[in-house]
């Protein structure tokens, strides 16, 4: 897998030459926020124009709204420097994804939010997450793939270079993210200023799981945002911004809006983050797994309710 960072073009019929297609699919878009500069495995000039394109069409100016940290945080892992990478797929197959974070100070009238880790995580194509032995205790020699940690630049943005997450029973396609003050020392009770996840526009995901490279097929078990215990109560302010095809791979962008101020609690590491029972999760969703219940955890300011 290759260039993973190479925009694709928008969707559409069978794409002959990426790069030839960028060109004229961006139109030479200006790099509004996010530059390129010093940051790791940075994508061609093409392709840092579009995902800056996408951020800036991204919804702004929100406080994310707050979720569980799980399942599965391996925050065992939050301390060194093992997943400290911009390219965190170490091999796995799937759909390349690229994905542009921009944080946001949302008591500073929305400025880039300049030096803070951004940890991401999700599962692979198959529904499996790295880290844990079974998929239910931490392992003691952990791997780590779809894992991922950047401090952000000067414009608050990261990028990950990672693959289309699968699914698995009871949730719908999603994508984890822990935001960590500037200057924080990261450990596994680093408490995070924003836990949040993020949704996929459901065209993107039929068609990913549609092709040869994605066995399991379509997810049966969530079928629409509405029904998903954690986007169920609205997703607008989670919603990735996507361009792209499965053929050329895809490019996501979000704005995440953090208050500095907040401290949200930290979640044992071990099954209580786990995958749900079989045959979907129980009516409420039990703690550290799904949406917290009211008044748990203050869901966003701007956001869904």
């Amino acid at each position: 897998m290759t260039n993973q960072f190479a925009l694709p073009a928008q969707a559409g019929p069978e794409i002959p030459s990426r790069r030839g297609v960028l060109g004229a699919a961006l139109g030479g878009a200006a790099l509004a926020g996010c530059a390129a500069t010093g940051r790791p495995a940075v994508p061609d000039a093409a392709a840092e124009a579009g995902l800056a394109r996408l951020v800036a069409g991204a919804p702004r100016c929100s406080l994310a709204p707050t979720e569980t940290e799980g399942p599965f945080p391996l925050r065992a892992m939050l301390a060194g420097d093992a997943l400290l990478r911009a390219d965190i797929t170490e091999g796995r197959p799937g759909v390349p994804l690229a994905l542009r974070i921009k944080l946001v100070d949302v008591t500073r009238g929305c400025r880039a939010l300049a030096g803070a880790w951004v940890y991401v995580w999700h599962c692979d194509r198959d529904g499996k997450y790295s880290g844990y032995d079974d998929m239910a205790g931490a392992s003691p020699s952990p791997t780590t793939f779809l894992r991922g940690i950047q401090k952000t630049d000067a414009d608050g943005c990261v990028t990950f270079s990672t693959v289309y997450p699968g699914w698995y029973e009871g949730r719908i396609t999603h994508i984890h993210c822990m935001v960590f003050l500037a200057g924080a020392s990261l450990t596994s009770a680093s408490p995070s200023q924003a836990t949040t996840q993020f949704a996929f526009p459901a065209d993107a995901t039929a068609a990913v799981y549609a092709s040869r490279l994605y066995g399991k097929g379509p997810n049966m078990s969530v079928l629409r945002l509405e029904d998903d215990n954690v986007f169920g109560d609205g997703a607008v302010s989670e919603m990735l911004t996507l361009t792209g095809s499965v053929d050329a791979g895809f490019a996501a962008g979000i704005v995440v809006g953090v208050d500095p101020s907040v401290s949200n609690p930290v979640m044992a590491d071990g099954p209580s983050g786990g995958m749900p029972p079989p045959g979907g999760l129980p009516r409420p969703p039990r703690m550290g797994f799904g949406a917290p219940p009211r008044g748990a955890l203050p869901r966003g300011r701007g956001g869904p309710p």
